[in-house]
């Protein structure tokens, strides 16, 4: 089984890891990881987890090695580790705006490396991850990367050049949903309904216009009719939501998600 390396040890880390451990993509044993912030790794280290004491160890003991920080650090952490990426490596990225060109010109070699966008429902095992390869990397190697999401969640292979664009689609959007429930749940409170009562409704509501959506056979549109009887109280909302542009203002929401992924890229 090939190794496996991680470099930061957040939650988005611990969520991959946690996903190949309980899918069995993946033995303890054959990963590593490192984080500035010791504190993180005690939960891997006690599932048996590598831990080790710099970036340039996780690299040297791996394969595969994911480069799970912010997007800030980049800079630092290829330099950090440039000295110790084989040609054999291969390098996946899970940040924001960072190309694959940047991380392979600063390493200054000719590993492969994979450029994902997850999301955190990845932790419940329900992600929604794209993925882009560089031109050099086997079909091989890509495939056991595409693996690792595909164990928890949806997998999606993209040109890089909408890699920025996606971000928008699956990687920021789980906080539009959550802040479209946060007013679900308010509004229902303030009627004198439950908190645990709304919060029970609305999730199950969302799960279930999401099967909709991909089982029904109906497009969006088609949907949308269905809910709304002339004169009733879908449209009466729907009036509302349109007066204040909600349709729109989630486009431009996700324009400004797409154009701010460009300002953090390299």
């Amino acid at each position: 089984m090939s190794s496996i390396g991680f470099i930061g040890a957040g939650n988005m880390a611990g969520a991959i890891i946690n996903g190949m451990l309980c899918n069995k993509v993946a033995a303890a044993e054959d990963i590593f990881v490192f984080d500035v912030d010791s504190s993180k790794l005690e939960a891997l280290w006690e599932k048996g987890v590598n831990v080790c004491n710099d970036a340039c160890e996780v690299v040297k003991k791996s394969r595969f090695v994911f480069l799970a920080v912010k997007p800030q650090n980049y800079s630092e952490v290829l330099e950090t580790i440039s000295t110790s990426v084989r040609g054999d490596n291969i390098i996946i990225s899970i940040a924001a705006g960072i190309s694959i060109n940047y991380v392979l010109s600063s390493l200054k070699t000719k590993c492969g490396c994979v450029r994902v966008m997850p999301n955190t429902p990845l932790l419940l095992g329900c992600g929604a991850t794209a993925l882009c390869p560089s031109d050099n990397i086997s079909d091989e190697d890509f495939d056991f990367v595409k693996r690792i999401f595909s164990a928890s969640g949806v997998c999606r292979v993209l040109p890089e050049n909408q890699m920025n664009t996606v971000i928008s689609v699956n990687g920021s959007s789980p906080a539009y949903i959550y802040l479209f429930a946060k007013a679900m749940r308010d509004y229902a409170i303030e009627q004198g309904i439950s908190e645990s009562s709304a919060m029970e409704l609305i999730c199950s509501t969302l799960k279930g216009s999401a099967e909709m959506l991909t089982k029904s056979g109906d497009d969006v549109d088609t949907l949308i009719r269905k809910v709304s009887s002339p004169g009733g109280t879908t449209l009466a909302a729907l009036d509302v939501l349109d007066r204040g542009g909600f349709y729109e203002n989630i486009k431009e929401a996700m324009a400004a998600c797409t154009k701010r992924a460009g300002e953090l890229g390299r």
